[in-house]
């Protein structure tokens, strides 16, 4: 069974009176280790789709299926503690909390439903294997962009999810900096947590074993 699969989704938005589909009719399938790249030009559609494959936005047509379970036939808590527990998520720029210290932005998702644990310990854990525990204790404002990313990064990994999602995690880094950050995806998929990330940066494309290309809401093979 496909960690992932989603079938014939579209999403249909109006714009002026007339509709078009911003994900049209796009079918994928991903696998636990796997490590997924999608290319495209803004807007094309790439951050809809994986908004759609987070359970982040419904889609007008086609099924979600995690593990074999259509997302979206989900109750709105049931969702949302579907994300919480199998999805971690970098979303595309600064995302930290400006007012929390960045071992507290890591913890963050581990308090959005009832556990047992040490959070901290945990989340200090993450951020040894991201390169950044010697930064617990500071502020967003006080990293670069590389390390903001790479506690994104952590706090998306803060649950032990089946599937990463990034999306462009690598905008605005230099080259250098962006390729410790695709290492250190690469290094997730090696523990099996499959990694499905939207990127406009070819020089990326290395560290996938799949590739697609969106245009115009449509998914296709990446031709190399």
């Amino acid at each position: 069974m496909a960690l992932l699969e989603i079938n014939e989704v579209s999403k249909e938005y109006t714009r002026g009176g007339h509709a078009f589909n911003a994900v049209n009719h796009v079918s994928l399938c991903v696998d636990g280790g796997d490590f997924i790249s999608i290319i495209g030009r803004s807007g094309s559609g790439k951050s809809t789709l994986l908004n759609i494959c987070a359970g982040l936005l419904e889609p007008s047509d086609g099924a979600v299926l995690f593990e074999g379970k259509d997302i979206y036939d989900l109750k709105d808590k049931e969702i949302s503690f579907f994300r919480n527990a199998k999805i971690g998520y970098v979303p595309q720029g600064q995302s930290l909390l400006s007012n929390f210290t960045v071992l507290e932005n890591v913890c963050i998702p581990w308090f959005l439903f009832k556990r047992e644990g040490d959070a901290e310990g945990r989340a200090f854990i993450l951020l040894e294997k991201v390169g950044i525990s010697h930064l617990a204790a500071s502020y967003p404002k006080e990293l670069s962009g590389g390390e903001m990313r790479r506690a994104a990064i952590a706090r998306s990994l803060m649950n032990n999810p089946s599937l990463l999602i990034a999306d462009e995690p690598t905008s605005d880094l230099d080259a250098a900096t962006t390729a410790e950050i695709m290492r250190l995806l690469n290094a997730i998929v090696q523990k099996e947590t499959a990694v499905l990330i939207v990127t406009h940066e070819l020089d990326t494309l290395n560290y996938g074993n799949k590739t697609y290309t969106m245009d115009a809401g449509n998914l296709t093979p990446h031709a190399a």
